[in-house]
């Protein structure tokens, strides 16, 4: 689950050739990155963010109305992002490269996605699509374990199976929790560590649910 606010520039939504909105739309939204990346929440602006566009700020009011409407696409374009989780053979390898990807994320400077989760802190229109965009990250993460379990790598007794949500959140918290959190520099081997540690977890039953009726 690569961390969904990074957008590589040759991954960027709506990159057709022609098709005026759809550069409008482009050249607005790397603005707005650049202008969180540098400047945070509170230094971004309608007007700061068509200035760096080269776009005239009427059209950004017309299209996104405010700073709230600004974030709320950029999320929703995080989200048009196309990836596939890892596939090593193991899910102990998939989660160690999902973490890799996740810590990357986090450390290169500016990290948008750092500014990103701050910036959930201070919208709410930002959270609920930031919520919305995890939740459909996670889900499409499930197929780490999915994969898992037809390998025979996690217990499957019935009426149980392994609950792919709070493994995958176990998995990944470190990660956070150490560059986010504490702010500490980033270690290398916490990827594997923290993933081989989600992975014992759920062999030993800690992420088995009830499966539902008719599942």
């Amino acid at each position: 689950m690569t961390d969904p606010s990074a957008t590589p520039p040759d991954h960027r939504p709506d990159r057709r050739p022609g098709g005026r909105t759809a550069r409008v739309r482009a050249q607005v939204l790397d603005a707005v990155r650049a202008e969180l990346a540098e400047g945070g929440h509170e230094g971004l602006t309608m007007e700061g963010v068509a200035t760096r566009a080269g776009v005239h700020r009427a059209t950004v009011y017309r299209r996104w109305r405010d700073v709230g409407g600004l974030l709320v696409d950029l999320i929703a374009a995080a989200g048009e992002i196309e990836w596939q989780p890892p596939d090593t053979g193991s899910l102990r390898g998939d989660l160690t490269a999902l973490n890799q990807e996740i810590q990357q994320s986090l450390v290169v400077r500016p990290s948008f996605a750092v500014a990103l989760m701050a910036v959930s802190f201070h919208s709410e229109q930002a959270a609920q699509a930031q919520r919305k965009l995890w939740a459909d990250r996670y889900a499409q993460c499930a197929v780490l374990v999915e994969r898992a379990a037809e390998r025979g790598e996690l217990p499957s007794p019935v009426p149980l199976h392994t609950d792919a949500r709070s493994l995958l959140i176990a998995a990944t918290a470190p990660i956070y929790h150490q560059l986010v959190l504490l702010h500490d520099d980033p270690d290398p081997g916490l990827p594997e560590r923290a993933a081989e540690a989600a992975v014992s977890a759920a062999v030993a039953g800690a992420f088995s649910v009830a499966r539902e009726s008719g599942g």
